[in-house]
């Protein structure tokens, strides 16, 4: 290997006395090489250690889920437990099944009605319509629930249903009249059960639950206010001809 000369440095004042001489050891080109390529190395590490530590967690919490799993138990063991169910109470299941059975029931009340209106010697077909799609909605809303139901592990438990009444003529209001006005206290009724299961939901902190039940709560003030604008239009017209305009009115 071949070195280089040491390198002579002489310094003078700016009078031009001279202050005297001194060397330096030289540097060969291959230790500059090595001490370039060291220093880029240190600068990468370094690069290296901080972006490692810019990512560390500020919170000092570590996720370990393993651990954590394993300590919760999440997935049961029994063959008749759901595997879905989280969170999930008792009282909140019971709740909904209770709230299957208000809508199968409002539903069976419209469905007769709309056999009553669907009658030869009635032939009112705009409320017949009214009641049947009423009847159909109803029974949708109870599948909801059941679905909803199923979804968060439950079991849906269908109760005994009640017979509706099959006649609905009223000596002063009419049929269409006294018709629309049970409409409205049913609908009153399931908004008040539906607002039963909400609070349910709050108490058993089932936020799940409640985000479900704000679509109902919506479509139920909706459709209250529907059927009070129909009785205070039937207050109006009376029976007889007037009803059967109204009528005509729904097949619109």
């Amino acid at each position: 290997m071949m070195l280089g000369a040491a390198s002579t440095i002489s310094l003078v004042k700016s009078n031009g006395e001279n202050l005297g001489h001194f060397s330096s050891p030289a540097v060969s080109p291959v230790a500059r090489s090595s001490k370039a390529v060291t220093g880029g190395r240190n600068r990468l590490v370094a690069a290296e250690v901080s972006k490692s530590t810019n990512h560390r967690p500020t919170s000092g919490v570590v996720f370990e889920p393993f651990e954590e799993v394993k300590e919760l138990m999440l997935v049961p063991t029994g063959p008749q437990e759901s595997l879905a169910r989280h969170k999930f109470m008792d009282e909140t299941e019971a709740a909904i099944n209770e709230q299957i059975n208000v809508e199968y029931n409002v539903s069976y009340v419209y469905h007769s009605l709309y056999a009553y209106f669907d009658r030869d010697n009635v032939a009112l077909k705009g409320l017949a319509k009214f009641f049947k799609d009423s009847s159909q909605e109803e029974r949708e809303h109870a599948e909801r629930f059941m679905g909803y139901q199923n979804m968060r592990g439950g079991k849906v438990k269908l109760q005994s249903i009640v017979m509706p009444l099959t006649e609905f003529d009223h000596p002063e209001k009419g049929d269409a009249l006294h018709a629309m006005e049970l409409a409205l206290s049913l609908e009153k009724l399931v908004n008040e059960k539906l607002l039963h299961l909400y609070s349910v939901a709050e108490r058993t902190n089932d936020v799940q639950l409640t985000d479900f039940i704000d679509g109902f709560l919506k479509e139920q003030v909706e459709a209250i206010k529907k059927i009070a604008e129909y009785v205070a239009q039937l207050r109006r017209v009376g029976k007889g001809h007037g009803t059967w305009h109204f009528d005509q009115a729904l097949l619109a």
